[in-house]
């Protein structure tokens, strides 16, 4: 069988859990089928793992056009090189009109992944303009043409047919996110705390991601107000998606600065060595997202040994077993699409005491911590995620 896969991200470009798990997943399906993949940007090594690597940069003349139209561009080279494939498999909207077109021109069948909705994305106009208008149209283009579509957990799922009612819900198959409990595993030494100023000895809580207004960076940083003074805040991050969001991350970084020390932000893409150990180390990870189709970074704590509180959103309480891995929090949203909380101020102070909760009881803590790595171990191999995409690949060669 030949696999055509396509992504915007791959290593070493890769910035979020779509990246992660596209990289995952052609690793492992590499030793068990024909695998090429289709990657945005600059040209990388021929070889991945035993699959075939071709790359794609935006095309000449396209450089200063909208995002969405840079996009669209950079997929239509890509549509000659699917000829011959036996399943076109795409990730996320950005190369989901290269999977539908490719299918279109050389009759194969159409899976794509969905590791986000644009429907529930909707601060993403911020930075796209009439752009959004145009990712919404192709994302939804695809989902409803699609020959099968994979949802990442079964909230996902939910999702999916809510946004996309016409879509066939046969056709709508539950494929979690894995992790790699080899690669990812909790870590004794301590090299990353002395480099970047974290003391090993405070309590902390942990987080990593970008800043979105998807991820909730806002919210952490209003419920870090109310920890106790002795634990630390360990954010390593990536830049904010728009102007205004940073200013008023910045903002709320200066307030969180004038009342409590321990605030470490450590900006950028870190190696993996690095995060392992500041998730290994720390107390407790904080996943306070508004929209989170199922979370990898949850997955990448829990293999760390490390405790998580999450709120409880979309596919994270698939992946965090309140009570023993962790503790998820309640947040009642706006129907808005934002994911914006009704009462903020009661979710940051239910976040915090959560949080809270779990830092006064270390031998807890690190329990759930031993319970997530069990957890992530025994559910969520690459190996049994490969096994169950080979099988809707199955379903649509039949």
């Amino acid at each position: 069988m030949r696999i055509d896969i396509v992504s915007k991200e791959f290593p070493p470009a890769v910035y979020g859990g779509a990246g992660v798990h596209v990289a995952e997943l052609t690793r492992v399906l590499a030793a068990r089928a024909d695998v090429r993949v289709h990657a945005f940007g600059d040209p990388r090594d021929a070889d991945f793992h035993g699959a075939q690597v071709l790359t794609y940069p935006t095309p000449s003349g396209f450089e200063q056009t909208n995002g969405a139209v840079q996009t669209l561009a950079t997929d239509l080279t890509m549509l000659e090189s699917f000829a011959g494939a036996d399943v076109i498999h795409s990730h996320t909207w950005y190369a989901n009109m290269a999977g539908h077109l490719g299918a279109l021109l050389h009759d194969a069948p159409h899976v794509l992944s969905a590791h986000s909705l644009e429907p529930l994305r909707p601060w993403k106009a911020e930075q796209l303009g009439g752009g959004y208008r145009v990712s919404s149209w192709a994302e939804s283009t695809a989902y409803h043409a699609a020959d099968a579509v994979i949802a990442v957990s079964e909230g996902m799922r939910r999702d999916i047919l809510r946004c996309y009612p016409q879509v066939d819900p046969a056709r709508v198959h539950v494929v979690h996110n894995g992790i790699d409990t080899k690669l990812w595993t909790p870590q004794t030494s301590q090299g990353a705390l002395a480099e970047h100023g974290i003391d090993p000895d405070r309590p902390s809580v942990a987080f990593v991601g970008r800043i979105t207004r998807q991820k909730g960076v806002p919210l952490l940083l209003k419920a870090a107000l109310q920890l106790p003074e002795e634990v630390q805040l360990v954010l390593c991050v990536g830049a904010p998606d728009t102007p205004e969001l940073a200013k008023e991350v910045d903002a709320l970084f200066a307030q969180l600065r004038e009342k409590r020390d321990g605030v470490v932000v450590i900006e950028g893409m870190l190696p993996r060595q690095e995060v392992m150990e500041i998730l290994s180390q720390a107390t407790v990870f904080a996943c306070p997202s508004v929209y989170e189709p199922l979370g990898i970074v949850n997955l990448e704590a829990m293999a760390c040994g490390t405790a998580v509180v999450a709120s409880r959103v979309g596919g994270i309480p698939e992946v965090v077993d309140h009570g023993t891995t962790g503790l998820l929090v309640d947040i009642e949203q706006e129907d808005d699409g934002t994911g914006t909380p009704v009462d903020e101020d009661a979710f940051v102070a239910d976040f915090a005491a959560a949080l809270t909760q779990v830092l006064s009881d270390p031998e807890k803590a690190a329990a759930m911590g031993e319970a997530g790595r069990t957890r992530a171990i025994e559910h969520f191999s690459w190996e049994t995620i490969a096994e169950r995409t080979l099988e809707v690949y199955r379903t649509v060669l039949r």
